[in-house]
């Protein structure tokens, strides 16, 4: 009996070493890894994530600028991670939206790098 229970507990160990160095993988893929992480970065995604809730899109349809958080995540068709050509360096995400728009965000910063919304123009940055 008492080595049935090791023999679990050394199954569980190697469940939680292999879940943790996958996630990690997975993290740092996508650009999150604890290289980027600073004592700033949360507060920094909370001010791109109100920036995106504050700034209304260019749609006709939606009169209201009331619209929640939650109303505007709604409102994402997609959301993909591309190659930035263009550069020649480096990936940025690409959201695009219920209303045939898209933002595009650097991986690495979180900066918005493009829109085709008019109210995100004076966001982007000079091209100059």
């Amino acid at each position: 009996m008492k080595g049935f229970i090791l023999v679990i507990l050394g199954i569980i160990a190697v469940v939680l070493v292999v879940g943790g160095a996958t996630a990690y993988n997975i993290m740092t893929e996508v650009g999150m890894g604890d290289s980027n992480f600073d004592s700033g970065s949360v507060g920094e995604i909370i001010d791109k994530v109100s920036n995106v809730a504050t700034s209304d899109s260019s749609d006709s349809d939606s009169s209201s600028s009331d619209n929640s958080i939650v109303d505007k995540v709604s409102d994402i068709v997609s959301e993909e991670v591309k190659f930035n050509a263009q550069n020649g360096e480096g990936y940025y995400r690409e959201v695009t939206y219920s209303d045939g728009g898209f933002r595009q965000y650097d991986t690495e910063t979180g900066d918005l790098i493009g829109s085709s919304y008019d109210s995100d123009q004076d966001q982007l940055p000079s091209m100059e």
